[in-house]
């Protein structure tokens, strides 16, 4: 006779002791209210007549639905503890099924990381990618917390004034992905209500007017300014910068900067920087004093190869274990040399590490 049950093989449930006894952790979110608790079960299914059940059926479909009524109230619908996650790519004996993207999207911790401005950059740009090429892979789950996570960049980015220009462009992306999928298309091709859809599409387009309306207020200090500093600190403050718009928007502020920020040396080691050699053959510009314009170098490099990604932190790729999981949280790792299994993730390597 085939056993029925729970499979045996699963890692089952995690419990913590209290003083009343051990309790079990319930992973999908904080405990509902002690007044949602007791919701009547014929209350719930007395409009659905769906009172026929009986037993263990009756009671897996009260859960469900208390389930249903806590995460369709609340924003934060996953709460994990481990700040890490296992990428399985197949089934084993122990393990059944694969990591997906909607599930490392809710496993990370995305909401704190934002929070910290060394890897606010690395989480806006892998949604930008996601928005880009991902969306129609995210479960319904995956999501809710990606637009509720998107909310709290959009709201940092208005409160701190932190990185607007690339917020802006995630938001563009996103719009220009949600305008073929639910309009061109001509039939709905993401998880949910087109409703849904367009609502999400109106809160995108108010956000996008909030980033351009935004003007970053002027502060007043008696220090010293940027450009009472010498040039020569001005032009090595200018060759820290790896983000051409950066250096063309610093040159308009002064004439100084301007004059500093048209330097061939700096716009050559930008492209250094960004591109390899072969890449300059195949793309060789000269000016007509038959000398390398490196600024035009730079802007036609960038037409046809991807630039050079640099962040202040990025998730980590354990080899040795197949877990990823930010630097500063760790995770139980196995190996004798756990540094030398260690491979930080790019943004893009990490949505091709869900790619099957």
């Amino acid at each position: 006779m085939p056993f029925l049950g729970k499979d045996w093989r699963s890692p089952g449930w995690s419990w913590e002791k209290t003083d009343n006894g051990w309790k079990r952790i319930v992973f999908y979110g904080e405990e509902l209210e002690d007044n949602d608790k007791e919701l009547a079960f014929k209350e719930l299914c007395s409009d659905n007549k769906e009172n026929l059940f009986v037993g263990d059926v009756c009671e897996l479909a009260s859960t469900k639905r208390k389930k249903d009524f806590y995460n369709n109230n609340t924003k934060s619908q996953f709460v994990f503890r481990d700040k890490w996650i296992y990428v399985q790519k197949g089934s084993t004996k122990e393990r059944h099924g694969y990591c997906t993207l909607g599930e490392a999207l809710n496993r990370l911790d995305f909401s704190s990381a934002i929070q910290d401005l060394r890897r606010f950059n690395y989480v806006a740009k892998l949604f930008q990618l996601i928005a880009r090429s991902q969306l129609t892979s995210l479960s319904g789950a995956a999501q809710k917390n990606y637009f509720n996570i998107l909310e709290k960049i959009v709201r940092k980015v208005l409160e701190d004034h932190y990185n607007p220009r690339l917020v802006k462009d995630l938001l563009q992306d996103l719009i220009s992905t949600l305008h073929n999928l639910t309009i061109h298309v001509g039939r709905i091709v993401l998880v949910g209500n087109i409703n849904i859809w367009l609502c999400r599409l109106e809160t995108i387009l108010k956000w996008q007017q909030q980033l351009n309306n935004l003007q970053i207020p002027k502060q007043v200090r008696n220090g010293m300014l940027f450009s009472d500093l010498p040039l020569h600190t001005q032009n090595k403050i200018l060759y820290k910068l790896s983000d051409a718009c950066d250096i063309i928007n610093l040159g308009q502020t002064t004439p100084t900067l301007q004059s500093l920020s048209e330097n061939k040396t700096l716009w050559k080691k930008l492209c250094h920087f960004h591109f390899a050699d072969k890449q300059f053959c195949r793309n060789l510009v000269l000016s007509n004093s038959e000398n390398v314009d490196w600024k035009l170098m730079y802007f036609t490099l960038r037409k046809h190869y991807p630039m050079k990604e640099q962040y202040g932190d990025t998730l980590h790729f354990c080899k040795h274990c197949s877990i990823l999981f930010w630097q500063d949280c760790g995770h139980p790792c196995t190996a004798n040399d756990p540094d030398s299994c260690l491979m930080p993730i790019s943004p893009q390597h990490f949505i091709d590490l869900f790619q099957f």
